[in-house]
């Protein structure tokens, strides 16, 4: 039944896809989809506005209009079916996908190198373990342990061009992209991370992007999640592979 009442409307113009709305949420009424935030079901939304502070664009607003009425029941059900959706994905990657078959091996040793003529000297991969997605890393995985942490959207490795031997080398590499990926999940798993790993300093890759902005705010908010608080440098990287900015990241 619609009823007048107060819900959240979103800008699309105004929308630049970061998802930082949605963990902000607690009914799961915005979600980020085709690269925008978008009203899952009007009955989903209680209309409080607590999303509204986490939009870095003013997309986010609340009005008052006819609607479907706010239905608690609902959104439990929702809830639980979404729980249960995102159980299932994860148990049918760890069961039947190769690539999260966790590996730690050792990058390849530079001294060979060493003494070959620049001309023919061939990139060596920095990387120390695998998987690297995100979503595929799983909290207890033993690499993390007392690690220096790389997170890295996942255009910074093709638009700079020495990702492995300035940012990958040394450091434990995870890989996503917070526009099209569950930014929920990212900032739950990466509380779990914290909480156990013992992570030493974290530090997070993103392009000159707006999409790319709401990365470092997901590991503050996971770090404060897991009740850490542990140095973080962010790098900025243009699209023509250039260090538009390099310090440590503070909120505000």
């Amino acid at each position: 039944m619609k009823v007048m009442r107060k819900i959240i409307e979103i800008d699309e113009e105004l929308c630049d896809g970061c998802g930082q709305c949605v963990p902000s949420c607690a009914e799961g009424a915005i979600e980020v989809i085709d690269g925008k935030a978008r009203l899952v079901a009007e009955k989903y939304c209680d209309g409080l506005g607590a999303c509204l502070g986490e939009c870095p664009t003013g997309a986010l607003r609340v009005i008052e209009r006819e609607a479907e009425d706010f239905d608690e029941e609902a959104v439990e059900e929702y809830l639980a079916s979404k729980a249960v959706k995102e159980s299932r994905q994860e148990a049918t990657l760890a069961c039947g996908c190769p690539s999260t078959q966790l590996q730690s091996f050792i990058p390849s040793a530079s001294c060979e190198v060493a003494n070959v003529p620049t001309v023919q000297q061939t990139a060596e991969s920095a990387l120390s373990h695998w998987p690297v997605q995100i979503r595929l890393v799983p909290p207890t995985a033993s690499f993390l342990k007392e690690a220096d942490l790389l997170v890295a959207a996942d255009c910074t490795p093709v638009a700079y061009p020495n990702f492995h031997q300035d940012f990958v080398r040394g450091k434990v590499v995870m890989v996503g992209c917070p526009k099209f990926d569950d930014v929920e999940d990212y900032i739950e798993r990466f509380a779990a991370i914290f909480r156990s790993a013992g992570i030493r300093s974290v530090t997070v890759l993103i392009m000159e992007v707006p999409c790319c902005s709401g990365l470092p705010m997901i590991l503050k908010k996971a770090m404060e999640m897991a009740g850490k608080d542990i140095p973080m440098e962010k790098v900025v990287i243009s699209p023509r592979g250039e260090i538009l900015e390099k310090g440590a990241y503070e909120v505000g």
